[in-house]
């Protein structure tokens, strides 16, 4: 299978070269040229298989330079223990006949870009080997709180690879913090910027596009690549997850071969919830995505009129991986739901760079209700719901999770729809502990990683095994820089460092 841009670039490259390069030569996204299709047979077959098989089997659909026991042997290795705590990898817990709560955040740093960053590190040094790639490659990465641990320590002490790690120092939990800051590894390397996900994110993508500095950084034996969802090798393991939800349902017997589910998303950068779209493509029976927003709104305003506006207040949140106004992802969407059509994705971006807004025809805002229904959850309810879900069930769900099982309440409410959903929980409440403790009613003179300890006290739940140590560990990257240093730090990482 071959991928485009999806800004128009006829350039057409092997998933192996797309995983290498991150981004199209254009600045576009990299997708694949068709989507594949997995009948419901196909998908009821993998019920009785382990979830490194079913990831394997979904991943090969789309990667058709490597073999099954490739996959297979990257995902065994990937998903097994100590790197992840439960057997099933994403388990599934019932709330109600109608509820489940996939639980992403098993693996070593307790939030779900584990599930692919624990086996992109195979997917790039087996696709470097393809294409014949004998320069060492720099990973990039802007991250809102959890990208940036999990890509780290799957990314880490792996010859011919060095990451370095953007975060806005300032929007991001002390508990993900002191995870990035304190991070081993000797090819590894973390900046906190002053400003915003968004302005890490911009920051990032305009080093891809400086060719004065790309040029550089060959010279050095540098390319760069990333490790955010705007990489394919990112998204596509992402995909399986939402086939191993479905094939546990079945297994357990909670609904019918081919009956129609939804999936309601915590979602910032879009790339959670398109992996889910790309899986109803190729066939998984989702009635509705469910796009869950915090406060800032941005997605939830885009599904209900089809305008996309980030000429608005930016707001710091209990749940900060969502706060993010420029989702990049949705430039996948757009493409896939206007046609396959690049010229009218590159207006579309054009227009957010130069305005900060862009309106898609009502064609394509149809196409998108269709499939995706918009939710909102505000500060006091994402609270309320953390401390409702734990005194009525013993669930003790973080602050994004909370986010989207509000967001499926409202649904329900609003539209009647009462099909079997579940609700994809993003990240230990133990990354957040101020806020859940806060939700719980609980007062405490502490902060930070200290707050680890109490709310295990306080929930009688066990503290994750990756953080019950964190309190220990002193940060090697302290302090921060500017938005516009981020050139410069990537240039003294890589170079002053031969």
């Amino acid at each position: 299978m071959l991928y485009q841009s999806t800004r128009g670039d006829t350039e057409k490259l092997s998933a192996a070269q797309a995983i290498v390069h991150g981004l199209s030569s254009d600045g576009g996204l990299l997708v694949p040229e068709s989507i594949p299709h997995i009948s419901i047979e196909a998908i009821s077959e993998l019920v009785s298989k382990p979830y490194y098989k079913r990831a394997a089997h979904i991943m090969g659909l789309f990667l058709s330079d490597f073999s099954n026991d490739e996959l297979t042997r990257y995902s065994k290795t990937a998903y097994r223990e100590p790197g992840f705590d439960h057997p099933a990898i994403a388990p599934l817990c019932k709330i109600d006949s109608k509820t489940h709560f996939m639980e992403l955040w098993h693996g070593a740093t307790c939030a779900f870009k584990d599930i692919a960053l624990q086996v992109m590190p195979h997917l790039l040094t087996a696709s470097l080997r393809k294409t014949g790639e004998k320069r060492d490659v720099c990973i990039l990465v802007a991250t809102s709180g959890d990208t940036g641990k999990a890509a780290l320590e799957g990314f880490r002490d792996v010859p011919g690879i060095k990451i370095m790690v953007f975060y806005p120092h300032d929007g991001v939990s002390e508990v993900q913090k002191l995870q990035m800051t304190s991070q081993r590894g000797a090819n590894v390397n973390v900046a906190g910027i002053q400003g915003n996900f968004d302005d890490a994110q911009t920051g990032v993508k305009a080093i891809f596009s400086d060719k004065d500095l790309c040029a550089q950084l060959n010279g050095g034996g540098y390319i760069l690549s990333s490790a955010n969802s705007i990489n394919w090798g990112r998204l596509v393991p992402q995909v399986a997850y939402y086939f191993s939800a479905y094939c546990d349902l079945l297994g357990n017997g909670e609904i019918k071969p081919g009956e129609k589910i939804n999936f309601c998303v915590p979602t910032g950068n879009f790339g959670n919830i398109l992996s889910a779209y790309y899986a109803r493509r190729m066939g998984l029976p989702i009635a509705k995505l469910i796009c869950a927003s915090n406060r800032n709104d941005v997605l939830t305003q885009f599904i209900n009129t089809g305008v996309y506006d980030m000429n608005r207040m930016f707001y710091t949140t209990v749940s900060p991986s969502m706060d993010i106004l420029v989702s990049s992802n949705l430039e996948r969407l757009l493409f896939e739901l206007s046609d396959k059509d690049g010229g009218a994705v590159a207006s579309y971006m054009s227009a957010l760079s130069e305005n900060g807004c862009y309106e898609v025809p009502s064609g394509v805002h149809g196409n998108i209700n269709d499939i995706f229904a918009p939710g909102f959850c505000s500060e006091g309810d994402t609270l309320e719901t953390i401390a409702d879900t734990f005194n009525d069930s013993g669930y003790l769900i973080d602050t994004h999770t909370a986010v989207a099982y509000k967001a499926l309440k409202n649904y329900r409410q609003a539209s009647g729809d009462r099909s079997a959903a579940v609700v994809v929980s993003t990240a230990s409440a133990f990354k957040f502990c101020e806020s859940v403790l806060e939700a719980l009613g609980q007062s405490f003179t502490t902060g930070g990683v200290a707050l680890i300890d109490t709310l295990s006290e306080v929930t009688g739940r066990p503290i994750p095994a990756p953080l019950a140590g964190l309190g220990s560990l002193a940060p090697r990257f302290p302090g921060s820089i500017g938005a516009h240093d981020m050139k410069s730090a990537v240039a003294d990482f890589l170079l002053q460092s031969n």
